[in-house]
């Protein structure tokens, strides 16, 4: 048996298995699909077994695709360490940091912590990706990611977990909305009206999507969007109501006429937490965004 494969094989199939579909494994790992594709059938045919179950869904891998994973994720991680190590040398330290994070932190709290890190840090990179919470626990156990932002509801079982913001999700409806004149109200008392709400393979939407089937009522989403600001513009013009953090509404009411509702469920609250692995095994450069995400807290408090 001849198996030569190189990083770029194994970075790929960990993409390919952790999207669950060749096409956004492919994408995450900047290649075109035919090349995935061919990478991936090359890997199987030097194998002599499958490494993927192909189905409607997407892939999943086989018990010989899991046991690759292993090794993958094990091999990535020395050669990123190999590549910090080596960065010392090269001019300055180079390295990346992948996070992730649920909806709300990724829009409201993440883009101006990461942004004051990374013009301290010029030669690191941070690869971000959104998830929902329960997920995210799950994958940083796995060591997919160096750093997770979750949602304090989530147990966190044997993960490292720090303090980071509150925040909590309102209902906002334009200014002449029936619900505009409450005081508070439940998320089941919503789903009798359209929705504006974000894409839907965002984790936010997904979450609340869920939530929706749990009361046996539909979440009528009559559009989708990139952003809660985008939410907040179709609000005021009565597509629909929506749920954004308090923090959103909180700017976009100065300049539209919009009003923020009080949600009576128990999960509108969040605190939300930084979880990791192991801080001590964490690389440098991760354990230095760590450091600055509980400095910039602190600031706040």
């Amino acid at each position: 048996m001849s198996m030569r494969f190189d990083i770029t094989d194994l970075s790929l199939f960990r993409h390919v298995v952790e999207a669950g579909s060749i096409t956004h494994g492919a994408e995450r790992a900047h290649l075109a699909l035919a090349a995935a594709s061919t990478r991936i059938r090359q890997m199987e045919e030097a194998l002599g077994a499958a490494l993927l179950v192909r189905g409607r869904g997407g892939v999943t891998p086989t018990q010989a695709g899991r046991t690759l994973l292993q090794h993958a994720r094990t091999i990535l991680a020395q050669a990123e360490r190999l590549r910090e190590d080596l960065g010392a040398y090269a001019g300055g330290q180079a390295g990346q940091v992948r996070v992730l994070s649920n909806t709300n932190a990724l829009t409201e709290f993440l883009p101006e912590t990461l942004s004051s890190f990374l013009a301290a840090h010029p030669n690191v990179s941070v690869d971000l990706e959104e998830r929902l919470s329960d997920e995210i626990v799950g994958l940083i156990a796995e060591g997919v990611a160096d750093i997770g932002v979750v949602a304090g509801t989530v147990d966190p079982g044997r993960l490292t977990t720090y303090p980071f913001r509150t925040d909590r999700f309102v209902l906002v409806v334009a200014r002449d909305h029936p619900l505009a004149r409450r005081a508070k109200v439940s998320f089941a008392e919503t789903l009798d009206y359209d929705y504006v709400g974000l894409d839907r393979a965002s984790a936010l939407q997904r979450f609340l999507a869920d939530k929706a089937n749990r009361v046996g009522r539909p979440l009528r989403l009559r559009v989708q969007l990139r952003s809660f600001d985008a939410v907040c513009r179709l609000v005021e013009r009565n597509v629909g109501v929506g749920i954004v953090p308090e923090t959103t509404v909180r700017w976009a009411a100065k300049a539209m006429e919009i009003r923020a509702v009080p949600l009576t469920d128990s999960w509108a609250l969040r605190d939300l937490s930084i979880c990791v692995r192991d801080y001590k095994a964490l690389p440098p450069y991760a354990r230095q965004l760590v450091d600055h995400m509980r400095e910039a807290r602190r600031e706040i408090t």
